[in-house]
């Protein structure tokens, strides 16, 4: 009797204690948070993920949104300001009020805040676990992505070398042939300084007015003023910042800085440079290009003048803008900088720490980074959008028209481009461009950039952010020291000699040692140190 009393007693202990385990998984949503890696999901259960993305607040609902969502089981609620991003950024991180995942620009200082707040999660672990496209895409870009203290809290966008042409100046087709320079033009090749002082003097003899309005042998765009400057840098192998005997400091203290800005003295005094040139606010500076009366420009291929020429010319691609290099005196064409790119994009994509579901969030990060995941982004769904021939990605020629007569509402529509996430620069691996839109089908002006401007880019990465951070006393003397140069150039720019332009150099010299310059290039150098031995 004694033994069968025990015996139930025993099975009514385990029949207890059993219930109380099923209830506890019940409670823990069927597993335990250690079984699910912390997610708290279902393995291959759908979910839903807020990402706040600064480029783009359009719903989650064209094809290419729908057949990522069949692949990969993750629905998007995209969030995106009306207003400043980073205004929206600060203010999430300081409520709290965080997405899933943030892209947010990999250059300013808002990353960071976000790292230090630890409000992102490392993806070190994530990545070797969850990452294997990751880490065959990326290769050495998360070694030179990571923060200081050596992990990688973000995945970055628009990565690895983008060689396609970045600045140049840019001169009409029809006018320099007109002008005896055709055969020059149409091989690519570079013009000296002389030869293009020669040219915009010729332009301005020969047309003095157009359309009865004096014409313009040279114009800049003010909105873009490191473009302007970048422009005319590029000319003399110039860079972010002058380097010698292992330090870093400011860009003026090239030793070919003043002769620069005596040459664009020497276009202003002549008359070949746009008297208006610092005012030119975009919208103006694109109406002058496209009236016809211009000659040349500094800066990136003018896409919307040259549209609108095209509207007004029809197929004669002649009377549009032309990328080229002009070389300064003692400079090697393959020493130009007229393209000064980052390996290590534009933005900064993380998880963070308020994702309840970090592994499949990765994973689903892994997908869209993969090669497959690229075509899938960039040229939309395999049968409706392209199909594979001999090897090789061909779109379909609907697909190519639709961005050719209207990007915008082609890639809302189809989706094709229109998330723009962990994008790699290049080709896959048969050959063909990611960027199917921007870099399939080249139009004559952009082909001829391509030899034009060959051998002009390179990585600005190792310079990256170098600066005094956000917020800092040194900031504040960085930005003093930024203006203090910006209204320098223009003074020189504006000057009425060469020796006028000497004075107020070396015033601008001694104004930047006066405002503390060698603190902030001590900043530059210590960064730049760092960033040398962690790339290692």
């Amino acid at each position: 009797m004694l033994d069968v009393l025990r015996n139930n007693r025993i099975r009514w202990t385990i029949s207890l204690l059993l219930l109380i385990s099923l209830t506890m998984t019940a409670c823990s949503g069927g597993k335990s948070d250690s079984a699910a890696g912390g997610s708290g999901a279902e393995p291959g259960k759908p979910i839903t993920l807020t990402f706040f993305d600064k480029n783009t607040g359009d719903q989650f609902d064209n094809p290419v949104a729908k057949e990522i969502i069949r692949r990969t089981g993750v629905t998007i609620k995209i969030q995106q300001p009306t207003g400043n991003p980073e205004e929206k950024l600060n203010l999430m991180l300081a409520s709290n009020d965080l997405p899933d995942i943030v892209l947010m620009d990999r250059r300013s200082d808002i990353v960071n805040k976000y790292i230090a707040a630890g409000a992102l999660v490392p993806l070190n672990d994530l990545i070797e676990q969850f990452g294997p496209n990751i880490k065959k895409m990326y290769g050495d870009i998360l070694n030179k992505s990571r923060y200081k203290d050596g992990k990688n809290y973000y995945l970055n966008n628009w990565y690895d070398m983008d060689t396609d042409p970045g600045w140049s100046f840019n001169m009409r087709m029809d006018i320099l042939k007109e002008l005896g320079f055709g055969d020059k033009a149409l091989k690519g090749e570079s013009f000296t300084q002389e030869e293009f002082i020669g040219l915009l003097r010729k332009f301005r003899d020969n047309y003095p007015a157009v359309d009865g309005k004096p014409s313009i042998p040279l114009t800049l765009n003010s909105d873009h003023m490191p473009t302007v400057v970048g422009t005319f840098k590029g000319m003399y192998g110039m860079k972010n910042y002058y380097e010698q005997d292992g330090k870093v400091m400011l860009d003026i203290r090239h030793p070919r800085y003043a002769e620069m800005m005596k040459f664009i003295n020497q276009l202003s005094t002549e008359g070949l440079l746009d008297g208006e040139w610092a005012v030119n606010k975009s919208q103006i500076f694109e109406q002058k290009l496209a009236s016809g009366r211009v000659f040349a420009s500094g800066g990136g291929l003018p896409s919307e003048p040259n549209r609108l020429l095209r509207q007004q010319n029809g197929e004669d691609t002649d009377k549009q803008f032309y990328a080229f290099k002009v070389i300064a005196p003692g400079v090697n064409p393959a020493e130009t900088t007229y393209g000064p790119r980052s390996s290590l994009g534009w933005d900064a994509i993380g998880i963070t720490v308020a994702n309840k579901h970090p592994e499949e969030t990765l994973k689903f990060m892994d997908f869209l980074v993969s090669e497959e995941g690229q075509y899938l982004l960039q040229w939309g769904l395999e049968g409706e959008h392209w199909d594979m021939a001999d090897g090789k990605h061909v779109p379909h020629p609907e697909v190519l028209k639709g961005f050719r007569d209207n990007w915008n509402e082609y890639a809302k529509a189809t989706g094709i481009r229109k998330w723009t996430w962990f994008i790699k620069n290049g080709n896959g691996s048969d050959g063909t461009p990611y960027d199917l839109a921007a870099k399939y089908d080249r139009d004559p002006i952009s082909k001829h950039a391509l030899v034009s401007m060959e051998n002009s880019t390179w990585d600005t990465s190792i310079y990256d952010n170098l600066g005094p951070d956000g917020g800092t006393p040194e900031a504040l003397v960085e930005q003093k020291i930024k203006d203090l140069t910006d209204k320098a150039f223009t003074s020189m720019v504006y000057a009425e000699s060469a020796g006028d332009v000497d004075q107020l150099y070396n015033k601008l010299i001694t104004n930047l040692n006066a405002n503390h310059a060698d603190k902030i290039e001590k900043i530059f150098t210590e960064k730049y140190q760092e960033r040398l031995a962690l790339w290692k």
